[in-house]
């Protein structure tokens, strides 16, 4: 390196500092992928495999459920119902023997396709009882005995293989999590030692560039110093020639600049002036406006008032139609009793009725409970309209002392837009006077700025030079100091 350009090491260094960047983004790149198809796993195997599991379940119970509405009710249409559950449970057994990659995953969906093709034998044979004119006692004690044990092992066989994805999908998560913790270690370790041979580069680097550059800026330095002084000595004479001109030109600029500042604030006293003037016409037309909206509200105010009253009057009907419904709830609840009754002297022949009347008891009972929220949320509604009547009421008392203040407001308008129209016509009359001053002394202005213009160019020459000498040397002792802070100092 020690032949290089300038340009060269700049871009050596460059390309270190290029390849070390791609070295992390691979190793970033590969640590990713090893995390992403971790948790692809976990999400399309382990966890799509409990779902599916879960499904089981819920297809379990709905069959169950059919089949327990045919032996009820006789309905063929329950049957239909059980059959297509039967078949979506045979399916997503047919779907976990795909998915299971164990044997002992294999070996629990077969015992639980077993244990289902048990359960429906038990649920034809009492299914088939049903459709004689075997009594319903004689049913529910089949359905008991053979259709009970074989539910209860299915429901077992199920129970395992959730269990059993469970853990799976536990065990799955921990080896994704330790996955992505080797990876971030891995990306972290990496980063760190690329950093610090890029640091090593760096420095190295740093410093032959900066003895190369040491060398020039040192030869710059000392050619503007004696530049420098060369120009100091000439400025100093031409600073001394300009500087009695400048102080006869300084005092008439300033009483120049006295003038105009005269003429521009008479001129800024009159705008205002005008400004106030159309400022208060136009707030007078505002609090007009404002005293017209004003009334609107006030209107639109009685209008709520009117409106909540009128919301008042409906809830309390609604709450009368509710001590209706809820009188006819509890006549239909003692109706429902009574039928208990009934039905419990009726034996055997009045146990069907029994359940029909105890359904519509606890019908009554509900509808008794929903009426009590209904007349809570009336009570609430009446509250919330007492509430909303009393707060428009205060809010139209607030309107009438607002439009009250509103007139008084138009009067001081008046009154503040006849005095600055006398304050605008005086700020005129300065102003006519402040702007013939200013033309007799911009006159006597210009005969001195003529005398002291040579003078003004000649000291501008020569402090342009001095200028430039100095930022010349201000720069090269910046320069040196950025590549050789000790030699600098």
């Amino acid at each position: 390196m020690r032949h290089w350009t300038f340009g060269q090491r700049i871009g050596a260094g460059f390309a270190v500092t290029m390849a070390l960047a791609v070295v992390i983004g691979i190793v970033a790149v590969v640590a990713l992928r090893t995390v992403v198809a971790s948790k692809d796993r976990v999400i399309d195997v382990d966890a799509r495999l409990l779902i599916l599991a879960e499904e089981l379940q819920f297809m379990r119970e709905t069959k169950a459920s059919e089949a327990r509405g045919f032996l009820l009710t006789r309905d063929e249409a329950y049957l239909a119902a059980m059959r297509n559950a039967r078949a979506q449970f045979a399916e997503t057994v047919e779907r976990l023997r795909q998915l299971v990659a164990t044997d002992e995953g294999r070996r629990l969906v077969d015992s639980v396709a077993r244990a289902e093709e048990e359960h429906q034998q038990a649920l034809d044979q009492v299914i088939a009882l049903r459709r004689t004119d075997a009594p319903i006692e004689t049913v529910s004690r089949a359905f008991d005995t053979q259709v009970g044990p074989a539910r209860q092992q299915l429901d077992r066989d199920i129970q395992s293989f959730v269990s059993r994805e469970e853990d799976r999908l536990r065990q799955a998560e921990l080896a994704s999590t330790a996955d992505a913790t080797a990876s971030i270690t891995l990306v972290i370790t990496v980063t760190v030692v690329l950093v610090l041979l890029g640091s090593v580069i760096s420095l190295l680097l740093a410093r032959v560039i900066g003895r190369q550059i040491g060398t020039a800026v040192g030869q710059v330095q000392s050619s503007s110093s004696e530049l420098q002084a060369a120009a100091n000595q000439q400025a100093t004479g031409a600073r001394e020639q300009a500087t009695a001109m400048n102080e006869i030109s300084t005092t008439i600029s300033e009483l120049l600049a006295t003038s105009r500042q005269i003429t521009e604030s008479a001129q800024r006293v009159a705008q205002i002036a005008a400004d106030a003037v159309r400022s208060a016409r136009s707030g007078e037309e505002t609090v007009e406006t404002t005293q017209e909206s004003i009334a609107g509200i006030r209107r639109q105010v009685d209008l709520i008032v009117t409106h909540m009253l009128e919301l008042g009057r409906k809830s309390q009907h609604i709450g009368s139609v509710l001590d209706i419904i809820s009188e006819l709830a509890e006549q239909t609840n003692i109706l429902a009793i009574n039928a208990t009754i009934e039905a419990a002297g009726a034996g055997d022949a009045g146990r069907r009725f029994a359940i029909v009347a105890d359904e519509i008891r606890k019908l009554a009972d509900r509808v008794a409970g929903s009426t009590k929220e209904i007349r809570s949320l009336i009570d609430d509604v009446r509250s919330a309209v007492n509430t909303t009547v009393m707060a428009t009421e205060t809010g139209s008392k607030a309107v009438d002392a607002g439009s009250k203040q509103f007139g008084q407001v138009t009067a001081s308008l008046k009154q503040i837009a006849g005095l600055i129209a006398t304050t605008t016509e005086a700020a005129r009359e300065i102003e006519l006077s402040t702007k013939q001053q200013a033309t007799a002394v911009e006159q006597v202005n210009v005969a001195i700025a003529n005398v002291a213009q040579a003078s003004r160019e000649t000291e501008a020459s020569s402090s342009q030079t001095l200028q430039t000498a100095s930022q010349l040397a201000g720069l090269s002792k910046d320069l040196l100091r950025l590549v050789q802070p000790q030699a600098a100092a």
